[in-house]
C-alpha cells in the first residue's frame, strides 16, 4: 500500500509539472466517462432497478393472445370480465389477480372543474402489489360490490396538489361524474405509476363493482390483468397454467374463446418495452466513446513516455522491476482517469437533467434517473478501468526499454520506430470505432427522415384536435350526447379561421381504438373467434373533409345517416382489399359483433390511414357514424369522450381558446382533457426513434472529435520528433509540397486503414440496428460511401495542421543546431 500511494505522490508531482498535458487527458477522458455515468444511470433505472413494490419479481401482467385468424400478427389483446373470473377461479399459480380499467372523472366541487386520470380496479389491486397506504386504508370485498363502489382512494400528489395535504381528508366526500364518492386513503407518491407513464399516472382509484351482466360478458376486451405469482412459482409455470385453461375455456366456451390464449409478462418487461433494445444499443455506443477515449489518452500518455526513457532506464539501472515501472506509469493514468471521472460525473449529472427532460414521455421511470449511489460506484469503477486501459500499451511499451540503449543515447532524440507503430494502431482502432457509430447514427438518421416521408394517409398541417372530457356518466341517452357534440361543431364551424370540424373517437396514430369482428352478409356464419377483425372508428360528418381523407369510391358519412337511417358505413382501401379482394365492396353488407342489430351497407371506401405507427402497415378499418353507435340491448348506455377534429386557414394551435369556449357554452360544468395539433400527434408517434438517434449522433459526433484529435496529436507529435530529419530533406531540395505529402500520406495511412475495419464492424453493428430502422437496409451505401468520406474528410483535416507546421521548419536553423 505505502509503494502505490508513494506512486500516485510521483504521479501527482508530475502531473503538476505537465499542466497541459494532464488538461488533455483529464478532459477527454471526462468525456468518455461522463457519457457511460450519464447512459448507465439510464439503464440502472429502467432496466436494472427494481420495482418499489415488496418482492418485484413475482409481479406480472397478464393478456389475452387473440386468434390471428382474425388478428394477424397482434400478441397481445386486453381482457375480457368473464375471462379474467374463470382465470381467478381456476389458477393454482398467482397469489391474487385483480382487474384493471383505465379511464377518467371529472371532479367538481373544488373549483375549476377539472378531468382526472383514475384507474377502477378489484378490491384486492393493493394487496396484489402489497401497497400500504399512508391514510386510511384499502378497498375490501364489500367496497366492490355494485353500488357500495363509490369509495375512492388518492394519490399523495393528487392529494397534496389538489386537497393540500388535508390531514382529514379521509372519510370526507368529493364530487366525481356527479356523485359522491367517500375519500377512503392516500397511497404513497412511489405506488403511483409501476405501470405508467407519470403523464398517465393515476390521480385515484376506486372499485369496479362490476353488474352480474358486465361479469358475464366475453368479448368486452378493455381491461388489463396484473397478478402475483405464489412464492417459488416461476413466469413459465404461470404461463404453463395459464394455457391449460385457456384451452379449457376455448372448449368451454367456442363462440367467445376459440383461439384466445393467455400470456403471462413479468411487470418489469412490459414496462421497458422496445426501449431495451434502444438503451443497450447507446449504452454499446457510450462504451466505444469510452474506448475512442482511453486511445487518445494512451497517445498522450505514449508520446510523453518517450520522453522519459532515459529516467526509465535510470530506474531499472538502479534496480527498478519491469512490474514496478507498468505500476508507476498505471498509477499516472488511473490518477488522471479518477480526474477525469470526477470531472466526467458532473457532466453527466447535466446529461442525466437533459436526458430526462427530452425523454421523460419515452422512458419509463424517467423521474427516477439520477445519480445514485450504484451510478456513482460505476463511475468509480469506469474511471479506474479506464485509466489501467489507457495506461497498460505505454507502460508495457515503456517497461521492455533497453536500459544501456537509453542511457547512451542521452538527451538526443530518437526515431522511435516501434512507438510509432503502437501510436498508429491506436489511430486505426479510434478510426474503426468511430466509422462504426458514425454509420449507426448515419442509418437512424435516415431512417427518421424517411419516416418523416410516409404519407399518414391525412393532412396535418393547420389541423387542431381538442377532447371533451366526457365520462361513462356525463350524459343520460345517446341522443344527448349526440346532440352535444353536434352542437359544438356548429358553434366551432363558425368561429373565424375554421374551414372544417368533424369528430372521431381516437385520433390516427394513437393505436387505441376499437377492434371488432365482423361478420359479412353472403358469408357463412362464424363464430366470433373466427369472424375477421377490424378496426372500428366512430366519426362524425365532416370528418373526412377535415383531415383530407381521400374519397376514393362511393360517398362520405353525412347528416342524412342518422340513427333513425339504414345502416351505413364507409371502409379503407385496407378493409375493402382484405374482405373483398376480387369484388366491389360498394353496396356490400355487414354486421358488426357488438352491433348486432343493425345491418349496415358499405357507402364509400376511403384512402388508407396510419393508425398504429408511420413504419406499419395501415389497418383494416371500418368508419361508423357516431349517431348509428347505439347501445347493446343487454347493457346500460355509458358516454364516452370523441376528439373534436379542426381545420384552420392558418394557426390551429391559436383556436384551442376559442374551441374550449365553445365547448364551455354548451356544457360550462365539462373541463378539457387534452388539445394537440395534428403535427404534434405526428411528432410524438416519432418521439422514441427521434430520442434515440438524437443521443446516437451525439455519441457519434464525440467519437469523431475524439478521433480526429487522435490523428491530430499522433502527426503533431511525429512533426516535433522529426524536425531534424525534415530539416534535412529540406537542405538537400526537398520542396514543401514534398514535405505536405509526407506528412499528410503518414497520417492518412492509419485513417484508411481505420476506415476499411470500420467499414466491416459497421456491417455487424447494421444488423443490430435493423430492428430500430425503416425503409433504409442496413447495409444502405449512401450512408456507409458518405460517411467514410466524411470521416476521411476530418482525418485529411486533421492532418494538414501538423503537416502545414512542418513546412515552416528552418532547414539552416536545423543544420546550425547539428
Amino acid at each position: 500500500m505505502s509503494n502505490l500511494l508513494q506512486d500516485l505522490r510521483f504521479a501527482g508531482r508530475l502531473i503538476r509539472k505537465s499542466p497541459g498535458f494532464a488538461f488533455a487527458a483529464i478532459l477527454v477522458l471526462a468525456l468518455g466517462i461522463g457519457a457511460n455515468t450519464a447512459i448507465f444511470s439510464v439503464v440502472d433505472t429502467v432496466l436494472l432497478k427494481p420495482l418499489a413494490f415488496p418482492h418485484p419479481e413475482q409481479l406480472v401482467h397478464i393478456w389475452h393472445t387473440p386468434p390471428q385468424t382474425s388478428f394477424p400478427g397482434m400478441t397481445r389483446f386486453s381482457v375480457s370480465p368473464a375471462n379474467f373470473l374463470d382465470w381467478q377461479a381456476q389458477n393454482d399459480v398467482f397469489a391474487g389477480i385483480s382487474l384493471v380499467g383505465f379511464g377518467n372523472y371529472n371532479l367538481t366541487g373544488t373549483g375549476e372543474p377539472r378531468s382526472v386520470v383514475a384507474r377502477r380496479v378489484s378490491y384486492n389491486f393493493f394487496s396484489i402489489l402489497q401497497a400500504q397506504p399512508i391514510l386510511g386504508r384499502t378497498f375490501n370485498p364489500d367496497d366492490d360490490q355494485p353500488g357500495h363502489n363509490y369509495v375512492a382512494i388518492l394519490s399523495e400528489n393528487f392529494w397534496r396538489s389538489q386537497f393540500n395535504s388535508d390531514p382529514g381528508i379521509v372519510g370526507k366526500d368529493i364530487t366525481l361524474d356527479g356523485a359522491a364518492y367517500k375519500v377512503i386513503g392516500v397511497m404513497p407518491a412511489k405506488y403511483e405509476y409501476p405501470i405508467d407513464t407519470p403523464e398517465d399516472a393515476p390521480r385515484l382509484w376506486t372499485p369496479l363493482g362490476l353488474t352480474p351482466q358486465q361479469r358475464a360478458v366475453r368479448g368486452n376486451h378493455n381491461f388489463l390483468v396484473i397478478g402475483r405469482l405464489r412464492p417459488g412459482v416461476t413466469v413459465q409455470q404461470a404461463q404453463a397454467e395459464m394455457d391449460t385453461i385457456s384451452r379449457r375455456l376455448e372448449q368451454q366456451y367456442p363462440a367467445d374463446d376459440k383461439g384466445w390464449g393467455a400470456l403471462v409478462v413479468p411487470i418489469n418487461d412490459d414496462l421497458v418495452g422496445d426501449v431495451r433494445g434502444a438503451l443497450l444499443v447507446l449504452f454499446g455506443a457510450v462504451a466505444f466513446v469510452l474506448l475512442i477515449a482511453c486511445a487518445n489518452v494512451a497517445n498522450l500518455v505514449l508520446a510523453r513516455t518517450i520522453s522519459r526513457q532515459r529516467e526509465v532506464a535510470i530506474r531499472t539501472a538502479l534496480g527498478a522491476s519491469r512490474a514496478r515501472v507498468l505500476r508507476q506509469i498505471i498509477s499516472e493514468t488511473v490518477l488522471l482517469s479518477l480526474l477525469g471521472g470526477l470531472l466526467g460525473i458532473g457532466l453527466a449529472y447535466a446529461s442525466i437533467r437533459f436526458i430526462v427532460s427530452a425523454a421523460a414521455a419515452q422512458l419509463p421511470r424517467a423521474s427516477e434517473i439520477s445519480l445514485s449511489i450504484p451510478v456513482l460506484v460505476f463511475a468509480f469503477g469506469v474511471s479506474i478501468a479506464a485509466g489501467i486501459l489507457a495506461g497498460l500499451l505505454p507502460a508495457f511499451r515503456m517497461s521492455k526499454t533497453n536500459a544501456n540503449d537509453a542511457l547512451k543515447q542521452g538527451t538526443r532524440t530518437t526515431s522511435d520506430v516501434a512507438g510509432n507503430r503502437t501510436r498508429g494502431v491506436l489511430v486505426v482502432a479510434e478510426v474503426a470505432l468511430s466509422l462504426m457509430l458514425l454509420i449507426g447514427a448515419g442509418l437512424m438518421i435516415r431512417s427518421l427522415w424517411m419516416l418523416h416521408r410516409v404519407d399518414p394517409g391525412f393532412d396535418p398541417h393547420n389541423v387542431v384536435a381538442v377532447m371533451p372530457s366526457i365520462s361513462s356518466k356525463t350524459f343520460q341517452t345517446p341522443q344527448q350526447e349526440l346532440a352535444f357534440y353536434n352542437e359544438v361543431l356548429t358553434r366551432v364551424r363558425s368561429l373565424p379561421g375554421v374551414e372544417a370540424a368533424g369528430s372521431i373517437d381516437d385520433l390516427p396514430l394513437g393505436g387505441n381504438g376499437s377492434n371488432q369482428p365482423v361478420q359479412l352478409e353472403g358469408r357463412p356464419v362464424q363464430q366470433m373467434a373466427d369472424q375477421p377483425e377490424v378496426s372500428v372508428r366512430g366519426i362524425m360528418p365532416g370528418y373526412f373533409k377535415t383531415m383530407h381523407i381521400p374519397l376514393i369510391r362511393g360517398r362520405e358519412l353525412g347528416e342524412q345517416d342518422v340513427a333513425s337511417a339504414p345502416g351505413a358505413v364507409v371502409i379503407s382501401v385496407a378493409m375493402a382489399k382484405r374482405l373483398w379482394p376480387n369484388e366491389d365492396p360498394i353496396g356490400k353488407h355487414l354486421t358488426m359483433f357488438f352491433f348486432p342489430n343493425r345491418n349496415r351497407e358499405v357507402v364509400g371506401i376511403v384512402g388508407d390511414v396510419k393508425d398504429r405507427g408511420l413504419n406499419g402497415a395501415p389497418d383494416a378499418t371500418l368508419y361508423v357514424p357516431f349517431a348509428q353507435l347505439e347501445q347493446p340491448p343487454d347493457q346500460p348506455f355509458r358516454s364516452f369522450p370523441i376528439w373534436i377534429v379542426v381545420r384552420a386557414s392558418s394557426n390551429a394551435a391559436g383556436l384551442v381558446p376559442s374551441i374550449t369556449a365553445a365547448i364551455h357554452q354548451v356544457n360550462p360544468e365539462l373541463p378539457v382533457l387534452g388539445s394537440s395539433t395534428l403535427d404534434e400527434v405526428i411528432g410524438n408517434s416519432l418521439s422514441q426513434q427521434r430520442f434515440s438517434t438524437m443521443l446516437l449522433g451525439i455519441f457519434a459526433g464525440l467519437a469523431l472529435f475524439l478521433a480526429a484529435i487522435g490523428i491530430y496529436s499522433v502527426l503533431a507529435y511525429s512533426v516535433r520528433r522529426r524536425v531534424r530529419e525534415i530539416g534535412i530533406r529540406m537542405a538537400l531540395g526537398a520542396q514543401i509540397k514534398d514535405v505536405l505529402q509526407l506528412i499528410v500520406l503518414e497520417g492518412m495511412k492509419p485513417t484508411v486503414l481505420g476506415l476499411a475495419i470500420g467499414v466491416v464492424g459497421a456491417l455487424a453493428l447494421g444488423r443490430l440496428l435493423s430492428s430500430m430502422i425503416y425503409g433504409v437496409k442496413s447495409t444502405d451505401l449512401l450512408t456507409f460511401v458518405s460517411v467514410s468520406i466524411g470521416l476521411l474528410a476530418v482525418g485529411l483535416l486533421a492532418s494538414i495542421i501538423p503537416a502545414y507546421r512542418a513546412t515552416r521548419v528552418e532547414p539552416v536553423k536545423t543544420l546550425r543546431d547539428e
